[in-house]
């Protein structure tokens, strides 16, 4: 669809200039972040308050115009692509850090705050907000997409640190989800209904979030191991003996040597883990002998300590790189990437099963993951216009998610569903597929809220 005149005349009475239809915007919002085809908007609005939000939504409801709730633009599936037009809202100008309380540990944001530009504001408290999913997201786009990252194993996802939000539901009606306390019995939970709905039932325009206090002493480390199944058992043996990970990621041999090339290192290619340990001097020498111990069990080898902040920055960089060097081994080429999580217990033979999905695959590839919780990606370097590998590549995607289903797991940890994984909802949720419907349905009657998003049609009954 395209904005009629009497739906172009609305919007701008609402927004002025801060309503544009120049191809340009239109096409920085099409969802262009990895492989999906580019999908833009018919227009693209920048709001400043909730109240404007409600009031573009009533608009928007009574002209029946699809809503794209749009943040940094970071997602991987296609979350924020426009595939029936509509109005894309962009929420970037919402950035204000409304309120910071350090007595109880939390803090009031708009929805187009960063994490980066939330714990720069925050370094002199003492506190930090430890959610980390390597982009410089905005904290509306990860709640709406229940993100997560490399601190999750010890801090959690987005779902655990969110506590209440602000909503304009699809009539423009505002409302908060919640209190403040950390935790009720009070009716039902609706910040954790919107947590991770990717804008399919309203715009989250404000989040109030747990803080931590920043831990005494931190090390980071990096050791290799002569398999994938060696490092997941290390990691997973840690936990079990109750070692309080902050950070665990895998890397294998082929990311190693993707991040080599992209940023001039020379790390030993080989089945790779980035460590990280958060607390006392004492505890973290502690952390980190028996660490050692376990990691030596298992064939460990190359281990470095890194204690001064900078060197473990430079770790750090080298893991959050990882995505865009596996895809820059090939000039031209974009990524695709996929992730699935499983029981930490299946997290071993679901890697050896990607890592053979992998050996005949023509296009680079790597494996990088979160060991800590059970989640895992592949990335894949494609060739957009290359139909043939891409249909490989869906191939192997799919294996991916068959096999994590077949081991009670999920078709996706921490990228959301978007576009790209709702064909495996159903096999996913069954009946409780239905029960969603309901929910978005009684919510967002009209169907205007990024709209062919997270829920596939149901499948009829066989007559």
């Amino acid at each position: 669809m395209t904005l009629s005149n009497d739906q172009r005349v609305a919007l701008i009475q609402l927004l002025g200039a801060r309503l544009s239809e120049r191809q340009a915007d239109r096409d920085h919002h099409a969802g262009t972040e990895a492989h999906h085809d580019p999908a833009p908007p018919d227009a693209v609005a920048w709001p400043e308050t909730t109240e404007e939000v409600a009031a573009i939504m009533r608009v928007c409801n009574a002209h029946q115009i699809a809503v794209i709730p749009h943040g940094a633009g970071s997602s991987l599936e296609g979350n924020t692509s426009a595939l029936r037009g509509g109005l894309c809202i962009d929420l970037s100008r919402m950035d204000r850090i409304l309120d910071v309380r350090p007595d109880d540990l939390d803090c009031t944001v708009e929805a187009g705050v960063t994490r980066e530009a939330l714990n720069t504001h925050l370094r002199d408290t003492g506190l930090f907000f430890p959610i980390d999913p390597g982009a410089n997201a905005t904290l509306g786009g990860m709640a709406a997409t229940r993100a997560s990252g490399t601190n999750a194993v010890r801090y959690g996802t987005m779902r655990e640190n969110v506590l209440n939000l602000t909503v304009v539901t699809p009539e423009g009606e505002i409302m908060r989800t919640a209190r403040r306390a950390r935790k009720s019995s009070a009716g039902y939970d609706l910040t954790h209904l919107f947590v991770g709905s990717e804008g399919t039932l309203g715009v989250i325009t404000e989040v109030t979030l747990k803080l931590y206090g920043r831990p005494e002493a931190v090390r980071a480390a990096i050791c290799t191991f002569p398999s994938p199944d060696a490092a997941c058992q290390t990691a997973i043996a840690a936990i079990q003996v109750g070692l309080p990970l902050a950070r665990v990621e895998y890397l294998d041999e082929g990311c190693i040597r993707a991040v080599n090339a992209f940023s001039h290192l020379n790390e030993v290619e080989a089945d790779t883990l980035f460590i990280e340990f958060h607390g006392s001097e004492a505890g973290v020498k502690e952390q980190v002998d028996m660490f050692k111990d376990i990691a030596e069990m298992n064939g460990s080898a190359n281990f470095r300590w890194a204690e001064r902040a900078e060197e473990r920055n430079s770790l750090w960089r080298a893991r959050h790189s990882a995505y865009t060097a596996t895809v820059n081994q090939r000039a031209g080429c974009r990524g695709w990437a996929t992730d699935v999580c499983v029981p930490l217990s299946a997290l071993p033979d679901c890697i050896d099963h990607a890592k053979g999905l992998l050996r005949d695959c023509p296009v680079p590839a790597s494996i990088m993951g979160h060991v800590g919780d059970g989640n895992f990606h592949v990335v894949f370097s494609v060739d957009p216009a290359a139909k043939a590998e891409l249909d490989i590549v869906a191939k192997i995607n799919e294996a991916m998610v068959a096999k994590s289903l077949s081991c009670d797991g999920t078709c996706t940890g921490e990228h959301g569903v978007g576009t790209g994984k709702r064909k495996y909802m159903q096999d996913e949720h069954g009946p409780a597929l239905t029960l969603m419907h309901r929910i978005k349905g009684a919510l967002d009657p009209v169907g205007i809220m990024n709209p062919d998003k997270v829920l596939p049609p149901l499948k009829k009954a066989a007559a």
